[in-house]
């Protein structure tokens, strides 16, 4: 496939803008609940956020300038009177709600009770937490950097000073299980995804260890047709190659024999067969005994 390629300074801002949006995803948001000088308060959802840091404790977020007249939005001014704000994560059961509150309302409208939440003091800061997120931050904001002009950022630098979690994502260790919490995150457009169910997968990370690399692989598994980017990743994630008495177990695998007795197979056509029999056990996590099948000699 062919790459088309585009200077930022020969577009549009909206173009880069919603390019931005399309490309770079999904976005966790930042639900930020802050107040104005005479105490009035407000609640709106960025995505141009994320955690930076725990020493200090840092998230960063966004209220960008609007594009269209250059203005800037009720939460940006507000941190700048009043130096403080609760970052609340989105999660899918209120996911409509927060979309609601991003409606543009007249400053000192309250978006906690336009869009139906239950606003709870915080233990440190002025602005209100949102009953209904499931993990509450509350931040002192150390700095705000304004970048530019129309559609241009304004970083809100913030340290987390109070982190509330409800008690049912909890594990043993006081860990958030992410089968539980059921964030969501933005993507292009009108577009959401859910980090829930099938879509959550792990990968395991090469932090401990330090694998032989996807170069180190027989050519007849590193060029091979049949496994993926992914496959080949995984298997280049192991430390060692299989052992002898790993690639005699994997020759006895029913599914292994029955491909190599099959006389109707030259060897290539053994060798492809064995290599879609791997794959399977790569995305079931076998990664051992995909490696050592991979390496029989047909």
């Amino acid at each position: 496939m062919t790459m088309k390629t585009f200077n930022p300074a020969d577009e549009s801002n909206p173009w880069m803008f919603k390019t931005f949006l399309g490309a770079v995803g999904p976005r966790p948001i930042a639900f930020a609940s802050t107040i104005d000088k005479d105490g009035r308060p407000n609640l709106a959802p960025f995505s141009f956020f994320n955690a930076f840091g725990v020493n200090p404790t840092t998230m960063v977020f966004s209220p960008s300038r609007r594009g269209r007249d250059n203005t800037t939005k009720n939460t940006f001014e507000n941190v700048k009177e009043v130096p403080e704000v609760v970052i609340n994560v989105v999660t899918y059961e209120m996911v409509q709600q927060t979309s609601l509150a991003s409606t543009e309302y007249d400053k000192g409208v309250n978006e906690f009770v336009k869009a139906g939440f239950t606003a709870i003091r915080s233990d440190t800061v002025r602005p209100a937490r949102v009953k209904e997120s499931p993990v509450q931050f509350e931040c002192k904001v150390r700095e705000v950097i304004e970048t530019g002009g129309a559609g241009s950022a304004n970083l809100v630098i913030c340290e987390v000073q109070r982190v509330h979690i409800r008690e049912d994502l909890l594990d043993e260790d006081n860990m958030i299980d992410q089968n539980k919490i059921d964030l969501v995150g933005r993507m292009g457009g009108n577009f959401y995804v859910r980090a829930h169910g099938d879509a959550l997968f792990e990968v395991e990370k090469p932090i401990l260890k330090k694998g032989i690399g996807i170069d180190r692989l027989p050519d007849h598994i590193k060029d091979s047709k049949v496994l993926t980017g992914n496959d080949l990743g995984k298997l280049g994630n192991t430390e060692t190659y299989p052992e002898d008495k790993d690639i005699v177990e994997a020759k006895q695998l029913s599914e292994v024999k029955e491909i190599l007795d099959d006389q109707r197979l030259d060897s290539s056509q053994k060798q492809t067969e064995i290599q879609r029999l791997a794959s399977v056990f790569l995305a079931e996590g076998e990664v051992l005994k995909a490696f050592a099948m991979l390496m029989i000699k047909t």
